[in-house]
């Protein structure tokens, strides 16, 4: 795959994709979006997200029950979907993600509702650098919500601190499944400048 990218790429061609052509992700490629991926700025380099790519017929069989009936298919014909997750603990990694003041991550381990709040947040940031690395490096994507958050961490996270925060099929995307891109906020709709 080609790292060099254009905005075309990232943003103003790329398209949120439902349907998949036939071909695999191999671990490689995975461990080159995640070593891109790791690089994006989090609040006092929080780095909470973590990942399963589920890509085995075995694991994909434990995530569809979990999906709306309208994601099945789409997960089915994915070469991969990741789990985009979140870790409730990270401030536990305090020593290793900020080791200059690991004291500054104290004040997560006495809140967790502030620490659910930061891990969330910064999670949903690392997931927006995942479907942009997965872009740069030639990969489609079709990030979903319409699942059963409960039954996602039961199958895959039981007796972690780990949990869902939304999945992200990954994959060559088949043109043929997209339809017209849907309109989009104009910058006065949706923007202020105070």
């Amino acid at each position: 795959m080609n790292p060099s990218c254009t905005l075309d790429q990232l943003f103003l061609q790329a398209r949120s994709h439902n349907g998949w052509l036939p071909g695999e992700i191999d671990d490689a490629e995975l461990e080159a979006l995640y070593e891109l991926v790791r690089h994006g700025p989090t609040s006092a380099n929080t780095s909470p997200m973590r990942l399963v790519f589920v890509k085995t017929p075995q694991a994909k069989a434990r995530l569809l029950p979990a999906l709306a009936p309208a994601n099945v298919t789409k997960v089915q014909g994915a070469p991969v979907t990741a789990i985009v997750a979140y870790d409730s603990a990270f401030h536990q990694l305090g020593t290793t993600l900020f080791p200059h003041r690991p004291s500054q991550y104290d004040a997560f381990a006495a809140d967790p509702a502030l620490a659910q709040e930061t891990a969330l947040r910064n999670s949903s940031l690392q997931g927006g650098y995942l479907i942009l690395a997965a872009r740069a490096l030639g990969m489609d994507c079709g990030p979903l919500s319409g699942f059963d958050a409960g039954a996602v961490n039961r199958e895959f996270f039981a007796d972690s601190t780990w949990r869902v925060n939304f999945l992200c099929n990954l994959g060559k995307g088949d043109p043929d499944r997209l339809f017209p891109r849907l309109p989009r906020l104009d910058f006065a709709q949706a923007c202020r400048i105070a």
